[in-house]
């Protein structure tokens, strides 16, 4: 039986790499050694900041929501206990962009979340 050599397979594994490391400087899009550990950080930061990506989006949410009901006299955690008293379910990004492109309709929910609040706990405009 003869011998079965490994290049194709080497190669093609090589050839996946340095296809990722497109676009990398020097070294780094050229030596598989040097472009293997390149590739491989960087699918180590991009799993990480997948999750930090969906946290950033969520503070920013809860920042441009906070910024809309302040001047209806409410805080953010006002704003989310008088809803969640209200019976109102709407995710974050929802009411985020409702405060941006609707402030007709937020203005609704608002008044919503005040009304069922007690009546002492909400703040003066």
């Amino acid at each position: 039986m003869s011998r079965t050599k490994g290049g194709t397979v080497t190669h093609r594994r090589h050839k996946k790499i340095l296809d990722a490391a497109k676009g990398y400087y020097d070294r780094r899009s050229r030596t598989f050694k040097v472009a293997k550990q390149a590739v491989d950080k960087a699918n180590q930061y991009a799993t990480r900041d997948r999750k930090v990506r969906k946290r950033n989006f969520r503070a920013l949410w809860i920042q441009r929501i906070n910024a809309a009901v302040r001047p209806h006299g409410l805080t953010y955690s006002r704003f989310i206990d008088g809803l969640a008293k209200a019976g109102v379910q709407v995710d974050r990004k929802a009411r985020s962009a409702r405060a941006i492109h609707e402030p007709a309709a937020f203005v609704a929910v608002v008044e919503k979340a005040k009304s069922a609040r007690p009546a002492e706990l909400v703040k003066a405009a």
